[in-house]
């Protein structure tokens, strides 16, 4: 009897194959007539399809399978031609085979994958050795398991995974697949670098969202996505990258022409405001692009490129594409953030101090602390660079409240080392950033307490900008230091456009003339009159004045006979460190007591 016809006394399922499967059988080389041995009860027993294999000449027979193996290969069969299709992706199990009977390796596992009645099916396929009838190792067993349920479920968390969940958009993960995949399906004739990303940020988002709450927020977001995707032509892609932050993919044959297009359909969208509840939300949207440079390019790149350029579109309130040197500056601050972050953690920075000079008797009024940054890796690092970073880090908090509390505690050292206190204060410049992040007053006190410093010996550095920005809060500000007894002083006068009520109410002691006017000021008569200006200004508020950047005796000479009360400059000393500091003092004081 044939291995079809056979059954087992205690199975009444008979093995041999309905009419219509044995024909599809004898259409791929099933041999109906080959022996099975007795692994026919088997095979029903198993819970999944399940073939024994024989390789007899050029052919692949199938010699017993049990009922769902029937099912799997009928379902499969009907659909030949989509498993044939993925050939390249999805072996034939034939071919697995075929090459098992060849290589004699102990098992092989794969995966098939094909279109069923119920959509798409994936199966996880398992070949391994059995005894044939002559005792050898001679058949192949052919396990299939449903993996259908699992994929599909992995389909679905990996949709959750590449989608943003308040828009439906790609977010930025599933933003770059899309974009790789699409540019991976491109034949060479067309796989070209002629795509762009353009990035969209919507300016003042912050304080929409605080003012009017996470909803109202949300349902922004919403409305913005789909309104920038009603202006966007079919096969662009639109995703959010970010809280308020989107991405569009587009393909731009025309290059920067067509990207300017689709910026003017963006922008025009936003022409009418956005009703939110009650109100009527004006919406700004800044942005930036970056075009592809070579056909193969990183996607990822390009769309750090296209946020670099939006960045930029921020300050200049135009759309901004990316050159080359403004990531290298992007990543250039990303490295100073980090070193600088690590600086202040060890206590790797220094404070230099620069003389603030009498220039009525030449004697030492006092020092101004100036931060210094000589990093291991980077070299010496100007305040020009890193004091930037840290503002826009949020360095500057931490970085500010050590210059405090080094400087007081560097002038108590002084006091102790000369064995009284010095007849000299200590200026310290306070950031705009700090001001508005950072409980100033605390960290005074707390700088003075610690040193045991009086109020009266220092003296806090405010630019003009920081001082008119909030004048309600600066009042405040003041005031507190006030009562502390610290001196204010308002650096770079002249530079901003000071109201002068504003500059009369509030309590500041001292007027630093900016180093612009002193400059090349021998011999300029605006110069002159305008630092006599100044000074007249300054009196008329009883406030006194400190001349910046005074290089030569000249200056120093024409400053007194103008009735400025303070210099410093590179003619008295650069910034020394303070052992420098203190010696520089010390003998000034003889020189000018004698």
């Amino acid at each position: 009897m044939t291995a079809r016809a056979k059954s087992s006394a205690n199975d009444s399922t008979p093995l041999v194959a309905p009419a219509a499967k044995r024909t599809a059988a004898r259409r791929i080389g099933i041999h109906p007539g080959a022996q099975a041995g007795g692994y026919g009860a088997l095979l029903q027993a198993l819970p999944y399809p399940a073939a024994l294999l024989h390789r007899q000449s050029d052919r692949i027979d199938i010699l017993a399978e049990n009922h769902e193996f029937g099912q799997f290969f009928d379902e499969m069969q009907g659909n030949r031609h989509q498993v044939e299709r993925r050939a390249s992706r999805q072996h034939d199990w034939r071919e697995r085979a075929e090459a098992m009977f060849q290589s004699r390796r102990p098992s092989d596992r794969f995966e098939i994958e094909f279109q069923g009645q119920l959509g798409t099916r994936v199966y996880s396929c398992s070949l391994t050795w059995v005894e044939g009838s002559d005792g050898d190792e001679s058949l192949l067993l052919l396990a299939a398991t449903d993996r259908t349920s699992e994929r599909k479920a992995e389909s679905t968390l990996r949709k959750e995974l590449l989608t943003d969940s308040l828009t439906s958009l790609p977010n930025r993960i599933g933003f770059v697949e899309q974009i790789e995949g699409l540019l991976d399906e491109l034949d060479g004739d067309q796989k070209k670098a002629n795509y762009a990303v353009i990035a969209l940020d919507l300016v003042r988002f912050s304080r929409i969202n605080e003012s009017l709450g996470a909803m109202a927020g949300d349902e922004l977001i919403i409305t913005v996505a789909r309104r920038v995707k009603s202006v966007l032509r079919a096969g662009d892609i639109l995703a959010r990258i970010g809280g308020n932050e989107f991405a569009i993919f587009a393909h731009v044959g025309h290059g920067l022409s067509e990207v300017l297009q689709i910026a003017e359909r963006v922008r025009k969208a936003f022409e009418s405001p956005i009703r939110l509840s009650s109100y009527l939300i004006s919406v700004e949207v800044a942005v930036g692009c970056a075009l592809a440079q070579e056909a193969d390019g990183d996607a990822e790149n390009l769309l750090r490129q296209a946020q670099a350029a939006v960045k930029r579109a921020k300050r200049s309130g135009a759309l901004e594409v990316y050159r080359a040197h403004v990531l290298r500056e992007a990543l250039k601050r990303f490295t100073l953030e980090n070193r600088l972050r690590e600086a202040i953690e060890a206590g790797a920075l220094e404070l230099a101090f620069q003389p603030l000079i009498n220039l009525e008797d030449g004697s030492v009024k006092g020092f101004e602390a100036l931060c210094r940054w000589n990093d291991p890796v980077l070299g010496p690092v100007s305040p020009t660079e890193f004091i930037p970073v840290a503002e826009e880090s949020g360095l500057i908090v931490p970085l500010g409240r050590w210059a405090l509390c080094e400087c007081t505690q560097t002038m108590a050292n002084w006091d102790r080392q000369h064995g009284e206190q010095l007849p000299i204060t200590m200026n310290v410049n306070l950031s705009p950033v700090q001001m508005v992040r950072d409980n100033v007053p605390r960290a005074v006190e707390e700088a003075l307490r610690y040193s045991g410093i009086d109020g009266k010996r220092l003296t806090i550095e405010l630019t003009e900008s920081a001082l008119i920005s909030d004048p309600d809060k600066t009042r405040q500000l003041l005031g507190a230091l006030q009562a502390m007894d610290v001196t204010v002083a308002m650096d770079d006068f002249g530079t901003g456009f000071s109201n002068l009520a504003s500059l009369q109410a509030l309590p500041i002691d001292v007027l630093k003339i900016d180093r612009s006017f002193v400059k090349d000021m021998i011999g300029n008569t605006d110069k002159i009159a305008l630092i006599r200006a100044i000074i007249s200004l300054a009196g008329a508020l009883g406030m006194k004045t400190t001349a910046e950047g005074i290089e030569e005796k000249a200056m120093a000479e024409e400053l007194r006979q103008l009735g400025c009360h303070y210099g410093q400059g590179y003619f008295f000393a650069k910034p020394l460190a303070p052992t420098d500091a203190f010696n520089y003092w010390f003998k000034r004081s003889q020189e000018t007591r004698i």
